[in-house]
């Protein structure tokens, strides 16, 4: 019976009568490997072929038609793709819709910010006589276009990497509309431009539903904002939040009761050999977050943050023990914490840095970091050995962990004399991380220990 089918005329490839089967040749994929008349099907094939699809669909629709396209990618490059396609096609995109498509208990989605959904952005007919848009005109509406898409959305219980990609559709409403769009000197402005105004946009409102308007707008330590790595550790968070209220929880390794409190010095550290813990976003997609809003991942690399194949982990409070707290551990730091004088908890962490063992560096040069190829000044150099707020709550949170009362509340004390930072952070990471995670039950432990 195939191959009675297979031989019929209307079954086989319309364009290579010899392929009686699916026709691959020009099928239209990114895939380096894979040629199309001698060249290779790369990002530029795959525009040009989907760009010539929507166009025929664009032809044949009529002027009050209705698209509709259906795709889910985690990558900010393949929605790059796919909408320079849409936009050279002739259409605008004038919203998009994430639906649930997929299994939340699939093995893809465990641990990861995997899309739960599918986003389906909804196109019209871009009009022949589209005018040319202004930029300026361009930025000045897409905040609040964003900002309102976003209330919706999470009204409808959209979150995370779901809400982020479902926010396309509007933000490009905008720039699509018009047959291209020009800066004040007359240049053209691509649409890999104004995504990356887009990632920033949804970034910064989300930090500020989180964290406040002030880090919402901090851009290289402004004054009343939280630490880099707070804001890195607060956004990372946002985007791994499940849409279906499933929670992605990881094992850290804190399971330890306070029962056995005495061998928590032994459990601070990873298993040699298991599944690195914490949670993980592709690097493009934390890239094009962190970026925009003055948040530099190299100098967070291994002491927030860990990078590996493209992709970015989250370390767990757990593992970070040992840089937090010295190779003695966290009893031994409690005892110092309980020794110290008031006012002067903070310089019980991060022993590996006390001045003696700090790199001496004269006048007011720079350092270069030879791991990340990044220059930043002494000044810069200096506060990356300080503990920041974050560091802070992490510690408190292993105290916590290891049942050490009374250096807690020695370090509690001395962070509600310091300010509000300490616990306006914590409060909001409680919010941030799973319900069924160990890093929120510790959290809101520590948090009912805090002086009233």
């Amino acid at each position: 019976m195939l191959t009675i089918y297979t031989q019929h005329s209307l079954l086989r490839d319309q364009f290579d009568p010899q392929n009686p089967l699916t026709p691959k040749a020009l099928e239209a994929v990114q895939d380096e490997a894979k040629q199309y008349n001698g060249r290779p099907k790369d990002r530029q094939f795959f525009e040009e072929r989907m760009a010539e699809a929507f166009a025929e669909g664009r032809r044949v629709l009529k002027e009050d038609g209705l698209g509709c396209v259906v795709f889910a990618h985690k990558t900010t490059e393949g929605w790059e793709a796919l909408l320079t396609g849409l936009i050279r096609g002739g259409w605008t995109i004038t919203a998009s819709w994430p639906i649930a498509t997929e299994r939340s208990a699939r093995m893809r989605a465990r641990e990861s910010a995997a899309l739960s959904s599918s986003v389906h952005l909804v196109c019209r007919p871009r009009p022949e006589e589209a005018p040319v848009g202004d930029w300026g005109d361009v930025l000045k509406e897409l905040p609040k276009r964003v900002g309102d898409w976003m209330e919706r959305l999470q009204k409808e219980h959209i979150r995370g990497a779901d809400l982020v990609f479902a926010c396309i559709g509007p933000a490009l409403e905008i720039f699509s509309r018009y047959s291209h769009v020009e800066t004040a000197d007359g240049k053209e402005v691509t649409l890999a431009q104004y995504l990356e105004k887009v990632w920033e946009v949804v970034g910064r409102l989300a930090l500020e539903q989180v964290l406040g308007t002030a880090d919402a707008q901090a851009r290289n330590g402004a004054a009343g904002a939280i630490e880099e790595d707070a804001r890195l550790t607060a956004l990372f968070l946002w985007t791994m939040q499940s849409t279906n209220g499933d929670d992605r929880v990881v094992d850290n390794g804190d399971t330890n009761d306070d029962d056995n409190s005495d061998d928590d010095d032994d459990n601070e550290k990873p298993v040699s050999g298991s599944k690195p813990k914490g949670f993980s976003l592709i690097f493009d997609v934390a890239r094009r977050f962190a970026q925009p809003l003055g948040i530099h991942l190299p100098e967070w690399e291994g002491r927030v943050i860990e990078t590996k194949k493209g992709i970015v982990r989250l370390l767990s409070v757990s593992e970070r023990a040992e840089q937090l707290f010295g190779k003695e551990g966290t009893r031994a730091a409690a005892d110092r914490i309980e020794l110290s004088p008031e006012g002067k908890v903070q310089l019980s962490l991060f022993p590996e840095y006390e001045e003696s063992l700090a790199p001496k560096i004269k006048g007011r040069g720079r350092y270069h970091l030879k791991t990340s190829g990044i220059d930043i000044t002494e000044e810069a150099l200096h506060a990356r050995r300080e503990a920041t707020t974050l560091d802070r709550v992490h510690a408190a949170m292993l105290l916590q962990s290891s049942g050490k009362t009374n250096a807690l509340r020695a370090l509690l004390k001395s962070e509600q004399d310091r300010g509000s930072d300490f616990l306006r952070l914590a409060n909001a990471l409680s919010a941030l991380y799973p319900k069924n995670s160990e890093e929120k039950r510790l959290l809101d432990a520590m948090l009912l220990a805090m002086p009233r």
